[in-house]
């Protein structure tokens, strides 16, 4: 009976277990949804706060981890200043290109479309391979971290060749806009203009002697790249590039033209070494004109050599010969023992000068100052001399500029050599010395002094940048009389004559003063018996002269190697092309009728 009772208390008094375990599961489960579900709603809040935050206040650093990946500041390229010639015609610009460059950290991996590339680049496998030979070996010693940032694969390509390259999509490798030097006029302003680096920094000649006002500043921008390294959109600009100045030279390009065409074919005639021709303006000491053979193009870099962009106007001093002859009478004749007409006895063609010898060509017995010009008389040149003190005519040479830098600041110029008289060795220096040995100069050196004779003895300095105002009197000097010089120009003219030397400088329709040289070249410490350079410096129009020119042919071969039939001509054919060009007024109309270029009604007024 108690057994009954208890198991009806059990049925009515408690809650039977399964039904109990049933209750307390649901309750847990719910506990436990509830707890997950306030954790991720925390979680949540969390992160939209630490986002906010973040984004909201501390902002900057994640900011510049961003932008180191994507924001980037970038070169903005300036172009080289142009240089052009007194007219403003192009004779140096800085074209547009691309080099194509590579990272190497993604380029190693993208060794299958190696030959795709080097197709396009014309290139082999084995130049890329070459380029990239240091990052291959960090990358096969597992040094990756060591990869250079920037490797250049092909420089200065076309920008359309460029950005074929680009189409090909390979990544790790991208294109940056540079600019090239390109020269119009090429080997004919070669020597003088000089030319630049891959990098477009002057290397040689006015290029590098103006290097600082012709090279640009860059400028720089902050742009946004994407992952392939492209630029998809620029954000500012942090510095505006600055382009190089311009260069306006006094250079006549019409006259280097004349003048390098004529100097060429006469180098090319007696298959000389080499040679060089200056003109100058003579009112305002500008070089007109300065060119030089053998030349090279320095658009082609190929096979461009040092020595045919050297400018050996102002590289090369030589002995000028008999082109100094006149700058001895003049000084004769300031002097006052010394008149045009004075007469000269010298037979029988040399002078013994201690125990030396100066010889003349020939026998030209007596005959006055003028004609020691006009015949070139080395033994009358020197008889002059030596009636002077050798202090005299070294002042004179002083004065002139020889033996010291023009002030062109041009690259490689050899001031020359002029000693101190007491240094000449005695009268036969003395004599030498007059007649243009035992000095040097360079070839603008000679040419200033021709100006001098042809300006009435004022000097101007030279320059090869266009004045653009005129001389100030300070600068000018006087070295020699205005009578002295002009009696010296007609002794000049004479020697253009049929019965001078240097008649084949004459240019119909103008009177012509001008002198030849020809001089032994010294090989060793003695003179070559048969190497020699030929030279001829004149000036037109001889009646108030405009232009001096100034010409040297360096060991021409053959049976001509006198200056008057090598260099000579030089002269005649460039001025007969550059006073037209330049439209100057001919000073000598009955010429022009005998040549007959004008009608004979036409000569006199």
């Amino acid at each position: 009976m108690n057994q009954a009772k208890n198991s009806a208390f059990g049925r009515r008094g408690r809650v039977p277990e399964p039904r109990l375990g049933k209750v307390w599961a649901a309750v847990r489960t719910m506990t436990r949804a509830g707890s997950i579900l306030s954790l991720l709603v925390l979680a949540a809040v969390g992160i939209v706060a630490r986002a906010a935050y973040l984004q909201l206040v501390d902002k900057d650093f994640y900011q510049g981890q961003g932008d180191e990946r994507f924001l980037r500041v970038v070169e903005v390229p300036a172009h080289r200043g142009m240089i052009v010639d007194r007219n403003g015609e192009p004779l140096a610009v800085s074209s547009p290109v691309d080099s194509i460059w590579a990272e190497p950290k993604d380029f190693l991996e993208q060794r299958a479309r190696w030959p795709q590339l080097a197709a396009v680049l014309g290139m082999t496998i084995a130049d890329l391979e070459k380029k990239l030979a240091p990052d291959i070996e960090r990358q096969q010693a597992n040094e990756k971290e060591k990869f250079r940032q920037f490797v250049y694969l092909r420089r200065h390509l076309a920008p359309d060749e460029a950005q074929r390259i680009l189409q090909l999509g390979i990544p790790g490798v991208y294109a940056q806009r540079e600019y090239r030097r390109y020269y119009p006029d090429a080997e004919v302003t070669s020597h003088l203009l000089g030319f630049t680096d891959i990098d477009d920094i002057g290397q040689e000649g006015l290029e590098k002697t103006f290097d600082a006002r012709l090279r640009g500043i860059p400028g720089q921008k902050r742009v946004i790249k994407d992952r392939l390294g492209r630029i998809v959109e620029d954000v500012e600009s942090l510095r505006v590039p600055q382009p190089g100045q311009k260069l306006v030279l006094s250079i006549d390009r019409r006259l280097q033209y004349q003048a390098y065409r004529a100097l060429k074919a006469t180098v090319v005639e007696h298959n000389a070494s080499a040679g060089s021709a200056v003109i100058v303006d003579v009112k305002t000491g500008e070089i007109l004109a300065m060119v030089d053979q053998p030349a090279g193009n320095p658009n082609n870099r190929a096979n461009l050599k040092s020595n045919l962009l050297r400018n050996r106007a102002v590289t090369d001093a030589y002995e000028p010969g008999s082109t100094l002859k006149p700058f001895t009478i003049a000084m004769a004749l300031e002097s006052g023992q010394w008149k045009p007409d004075t007469r000269i006895n010298t037979a029988p063609g040399w002078l013994k000068v201690g125990r030396y010898r100066v010889r003349d060509v020939h026998n030209y017995g007596t005959i006055d100052v003028s004609h020691v010009i006009s015949k070139s008389s080395n033994v009358g040149t020197s008889k002059i001399a030596l009636s002077l003190p050798a202090e005299r005519l070294w002042k004179l040479y002083t004065d002139l500029g020889f033996g010291a830098p023009t002030g062109l600041g041009l690259i490689g110029e050899q001031p020359g050599v002029l000693r101190h008289y007491s240094k000449w060795g005695g009268e036969i220096g003395h004599a030498n010395h007059s007649f243009g040995y035992g000095l040097s100069v360079n070839m603008l050196q000679l040419a200033r002094a021709y100006a001098v004779l042809a300006a009435d003895g004022v000097q101007r300095p030279l320059t090869v940048l266009k004045r653009e105002k005129p001389l100030e009197s300070s600068a000018e000097r006087r070295v020699l009389s205005v009578q002295a010089t002009r009696q010296v120009r007609t002794m000049l003219e004479q020697a253009v004559t049929r019965q001078g030397t240097g008649a084949k400088a004459n240019v119909s329709g103008y009177r012509v003063a001008g002198k030849t040289g020809t001089v032994h070249k010294i090989t060793g410490r003695r003179y070559a018996k048969n190497r020699y350079f030929s030279l001829f410096a004149g000036m037109v129009p001889a009646s108030d002269p405009r232009l001096v020119m100034v010409i040297i042919v360096d060991e021409p071969k053959g049976k001509a190697y006198y200056g008057g039939a090598v260099a000579a001509p030089v002269f005649g054919q460039t001025m007969g092309g550059v006073l037209r060009i330049l439209n100057v007024t001919p000073d000598d109309m009955p010429s022009m009728q005998i040549a007959g270029t004008i009608p004979p009604t036409e000569a006199t007024p």
